[in-house]
């Protein structure tokens, strides 16, 4: 699997602050699923910075899983998600959604999120917020999901069902 890390930062993309979200994002997918490369950039707030380079990391570089970092707020300059949806084919609402509820158990700013989820071709791209404990929570609530929705977007379709089916009978689980 091809890692695509793009930090969204004014700052950052002038140098004037070190982007430890992006870095922990690599180090967490890399220790946690099979990565065989990784594409990083930090680009500023703006949105056809953002939409090209995540064009470029589905459709050039060809990232299967592409990781946003910083954009998802209230802030004016905050247009990750637009650019986001620009960009993508189909959106998955389930994986933003799923974040933000388990993140409000934590913190009631979660309702603030504005991230978004979708394909663009055979890469999965997710927005995060831009704070490391944040970007760690939300990776926690990702991760178990995302080898099954890689090898979806891999093979076009699986049959998820019948291999449900087969593990819950061998677990004694029978279909009712």
């Amino acid at each position: 699997m091809k890692l695509g890390v793009l930090t969204v930062s004014d700052k950052g993309s002038k140098g004037e602050r070190e982007d430890l979200s992006g870095k922990l994002i690599v180090e967490i997918i890399k220790a946690e699923l099979k990565v065989d490369s990784s594409e990083y950039k930090i680009v500023p707030d703006e949105l056809q910075e953002i939409a090209g380079a995540l064009v470029d990391f589905a459709d050039v570089k060809n990232c299967q899983l592409i990781v946003t970092t910083g954009g998802t707020g209230l802030g004016l300059r905050d247009v990750t998600p637009e650019a986001t949806l620009q960009v993508v084919d189909r959106i998955v609402p389930g994986i933003p959604e799923r974040i933000r509820r388990v993140s409000l158990e934590k913190t009631p700013n979660a309702m603030l999120s504005r991230a978004v989820c979708g394909t663009r071709g055979k890469s999965l791209i997710i927005n995060l917020p831009g704070s490391p404990q944040a970007v760690r929570e939300c990776l926690e609530v990702v991760l178990p999901v995302m080898e099954h929705a890689l090898e979806l977007l891999e093979k076009g379709s699986l049959e998820c069902a019948s291999r449900r089916n087969q593990s819950e009978t061998k677990k004694g689980v029978r279909d009712v």
